[in-house]
């Protein structure tokens, strides 16, 4: 393998990683203020690239987007509300259930909506004739959008959980809630923002990856295996282990396609999860899971 095409598929893994670790932390989000592992956070990505493609029709790129990201945060909210809220104290095994049920409820929705046709947005900037050269490989401009806001994302929900007081509100959530309701917390609010926070996490990664993957109704599931991959492979509950394992996953993924055929690649993902979880549950990075009541 030549320096250049190592080049090309490092980046590529790393694109690919930085979706998987944003998905990743989506799981975690929602797992730290409620202990619920949420199996339709696939669907959110799909949805944001979905909707935005056809907000794009009549608006602005920036506004579709930005309608796209509105509209699946509100579709967050309502699964909670509608699904999740009225549950009193539900077994894990229950949840899990519930959410891989949301999943393909919206999955045959979305099919119902737009059908099985593969849709995409344009490149934000520039276009693939437009690609950057890096000592000898071909860089779409696209890919530099998707690890920048994918970056941004990360860094913003980080400084959030550990600078504002709605995101200490929503760690005391995760750490006990009981404790949390005493001491007067919203705890059905911050569940409900959990989901809102994930979904438009997962929206606007799915809008920016558009123009690079495409979009298709049922997208979202391998999304959520690999997302909740990595998960568990940087700790669950853990967002900056699930970032690190995120590029770990990609970059992985993306040599294999080097040497193996392409029908592989998911092979990998659940390899990986299958191993971490006989070998190592609490994850490669000993994050340890988040303590609840």
């Amino acid at each position: 393998m030549t320096g250049a095409l190592a080049i090309q598929y490092l980046v590529a893994g790393l694109t690919y990683g930085t979706i998987y670790a944003v998905v990743g932390m989506g799981f975690n989000i929602i797992y730290n203020t409620t202990g619920i592992i949420n199996f339709a956070q696939g669907e959110f990505v799909m949805l944001g690239g979905m909707i935005a493609v056809s907000l794009h029709a009549i608006l602005p790129l920036p506004l579709a987007i930005a309608g796209a990201v509105l509209a699946t945060m509100v579709v967050g909210a309502l699964i909670e509300l509608v699904f999740i809220h009225w549950l009193s104290r539900p077994t894990v095994l229950r949840m899990i259930i519930v959410t891989i049920g949301i999943s393909i409820l919206i999955r045959e929705v979305a099919l119902l909506i737009w059908g099985h046709n593969v849709r995409v947005l344009p490149y934000f900037t520039g276009n693939e004739i437009s690609a950057i050269d890096l000592l000898g490989a071909r860089i779409s401009p696209q890919v530099l959008w998707v690890v920048a806001v994918c970056a941004a994302m990360v860094a913003l929900t980080t400084a959030f959980f550990q600078w504002t007081m709605l995101g200490r509100q929503m760690r005391a959530c995760a750490s006990n809630q009981v404790g949390a309701a005493v001491c007067g917390l919203p705890i059905r609010r911050l569940v409900t923002l959990s989901f809102v926070l994930s979904a438009g996490m997962g929206a606007l990664a799915g809008c920016v990856v558009c123009p690079i993957t495409y979009t298709q109704y049922g997208m979202g599931t391998g999304l959520a295996i690999k997302g909740f991959t990595v998960a568990i492979l940087g700790g669950l509950g853990n967002s900056l282990g699930a970032v690190a394992a995120g590029l770990l996953l990609g970059i992985i993924e993306s040599f294999t396609v080097s040497q193996l055929p392409t029908a592989f690649k998911d092979t990998v993902s659940i390899a990986i999860l299958l191993g971490v979880l006989l070998l190592r549950p609490s994850g490669l990075f000993g994050a340890r899971v988040a303590t609840r009541a």
